[in-house]
């Protein structure tokens, strides 16, 4: 089975993200789609798995595998993460919108960790553009701002809320370069001073709900094998061609 098939006939949820989700779009701005799909559990019987992630088919699109995209959830990804809380969601199926129930299993503390490891690495590339260049890239120092305002609040509320709302505009004036690059390190440093005490009062639990999560997968694979309809015929094709990579 071909990956855009996947794509095109299994995705369970769909969603806008980027910019638009965040409500930081301006005149031009791309559209940036999520999704993701289930793959049919008898493929998973082939040697050859199907993949955990699909670019494509369309331009700026990405999907990921139901159970790729639960193990990055349960680990706190940042923009797996905030691809579960987009207010912009396009489609969801029955098993799209279970996914979506459990939204708050997949939160923990540990995305201090994760969202300030990213901020990190992040700050560490602007830095290497002001030596370079003078100046950062305005853009991702913006969404840096975001992505740790949006860690604090996280951790303070024990909810995602990734539309920065009454920040718009500040925000922008910073992807314009209309703030310095000392004043961006200010608040880039408050904001992880802040998610930093947040951490040690938050309502957030310790660790995901790891056992919901997995019940989730395993009665949805269970239901997918179980399923009348082409799959068996899918395998039972590979069997008779002699050949594990045929579609």
């Amino acid at each position: 089975m071909r990956p855009e098939t996947l794509v095109g006939d299994h995705t369970i949820y769909a969603c806008v993200m980027g910019s638009r989700a965040f409500g930081l779009a301006t005149e031009g701005s791309d559209t940036d789609r999520r999704g993701v799909f289930l793959a049919p559990t008898p493929l998973f019987w082939r040697f050859e798995k199907p993949p955990t992630h699909v670019e494509g088919p369309a331009e700026e699109q990405f999907s990921w595998e139901l159970e790729r995209f639960c193990e990055l959830a349960l680990r706190a990804n940042p923009n797996i993460l905030e691809c579960l809380h987009s207010p912009l969601v396009e489609y969801a199926d029955a098993t799209g919108r279970e996914l979506l129930s459990l939204r708050g299993a997949f939160l923990s503390r540990k995305v201090h960790e994760t969202f300030t490891r990213y901020a990190h690495g992040q700050r560490r590339k602007l830095e290497a553009d002001v030596r370079a260049h003078g100046a950062p890239r305005w853009k991702h120092a913006m969404h840096l701002l975001r992505l740790l305002s949006s860690a604090r609040d996280l951790l303070r509320t024990g909810t995602l809320t990734i539309d920065v709302g009454e920040e718009r505009e500040s925000l922008l004036a910073v992807k314009r370069g209309e703030v310095s690059w000392p004043e961006f390190e200010a608040r880039m440093t408050r904001l992880a001073q802040e998610a930093e005490q947040a951490t040690h009062h938050s309502p957030l639990p310790a660790e995901p709900d790891r056992r919901r999560v997995e019940d989730f997968l395993v009665r949805t694979r269970r239901a997918s094998a179980l399923q009348a309809g082409p799959y068996d015929e899918v395998v039972q094709g590979v069997v008779r061609g002699g050949g594990v990579g045929q579609d």
